[in-house]
């Protein structure tokens, strides 16, 4: 699939005036967005990516468009997954309300830049060393274990960058509106808001460690792989409040994404050995990648909300009373 250098243009234009939006709108009035707010919005941003990926099938092709959605979907559901990460680091930092809309927004603009940057590093890793396929399968296949094996943690660890950041840079005690530094006594101090800010900046690097060899397992255009992760991303911060509460309900989500990205890295490993000549080794089609996908997230969100179901019955289920023996006299 060949894309022009306008169509380029055109794209990255139009995704930077929706940030621009989002960011003006927080800029303005800083606040918490209620349910309707947060519903619309997220909406919005779904029915933006649903309608390039049903005019790209009608201008591009089926398989362009099978690949944009699974890439989509696949980032989409990581995307959800870090969102658990953003509420623990809300929670450690114990960020306002009314101000973490700016910190979720300021995130997703950092995850573009460096996903970008990724992007184009694996694009030319690709196109010039067969070998990155193996490297990227293999690299797939170990986080999917980790996911899987790996439980669930309740606090933030704060990484290297962090503990840096706060040995060379005096912080106040608390936030000063959204402010990033401020000045107490003549001096200038940090804000608790931009240790936040490098937090969820931090954790975003390494959230792209493990997008970027996903959807290039999908997709090795680089403009697939943009859109998607940059679609994917549009509407977080909304997504963060939406389904804040329901986050807690997905417990099987890693499980599910597990499945997801060990697929992939399978997939990524088959399709390089197929190129290489090995008869045995199949390609796989974009829309089985795509079926296996939508198929896994469905099932690991019903079987989540089913058992998180079950749980609060059994949490709110009244004991029954143990009979007292009468004794007889």
């Amino acid at each position: 699939m060949h894309v022009s250098m306008s169509a380029w243009i055109i794209t990255i234009a139009a995704l930077l005036a929706l940030l621009v939006l989002d960011f003006l709108i927080v800029a303005r009035k800083p606040h918490e967005p209620s349910l309707r707010e947060a519903t619309l919005w997220v909406s919005f941003y779904v029915g933006i990516a649903l309608a390039f990926g049903v005019g790209l099938t009608l201008v591009a092709g089926g398989e362009a468009g099978g690949e944009f959605f699974a890439g989509w979907l696949t980032e989409y559901s990581l995307s959800v997954d870090n969102l658990f990460v953003f509420i623990i680091i809300m929670g450690r930092f114990a960020v306002p309300r009314q101000y973490q809309q700016k910190v979720l927004l300021v995130g997703v603009a950092l995850a573009l830049v460096m996903r970008g940057i990724f992007i184009a590093i694996g694009a030319e890793a690709i196109a010039h060393f067969n070998w990155v396929f193996y490297l990227f399968g293999a690299f797939l296949l170990f986080t999917a274990w980790k996911l899987a094996t790996s439980k669930e943690e309740d606090e933030f660890k704060e990484n290297i960058v962090l503990v840096k950041v706060r040995k060379v840079l005096p912080t106040t005690e608390g936030y000063h509106e959204a402010r990033l530094t401020t000045r107490v006594d003549g001096k200038r101090f940090a804000t608790p808001m931009l240790i936040v800010m490098i937090a969820i900046g931090t954790t975003d690097l390494l959230f792209a460690l493990d997008s970027i060899p996903a959807i290039f397992g999908l997709t090795q255009h680089a403009y697939l792989v943009f859109t998607a992760n940059a679609f994917a991303l549009m509407g977080l911060r909304q997504l963060f409040f939406l389904i804040g509460g329901l986050l807690d309900r997905l417990v099987y989500l890693s499980y599910g994404l597990s499945v997801v990205l060990g697929f992939i890295g399978v997939k990524l490993i088959l399709e390089a050995l197929h190129h290489h000549g090995v008869s045995w080794a199949p390609e796989i089609p974009i829309l089985v990648s795509l079926a296996i996908i939508l198929g896994t997230l469905t099932v690991t969100a019903v079987a989540s909300l089913v058992k998180s179901h079950r749980d609060e019955r059994a949490e709110t289920k009244e004991p029954v009373p143990v009979a007292e023996e009468v004794s007889a006299e």
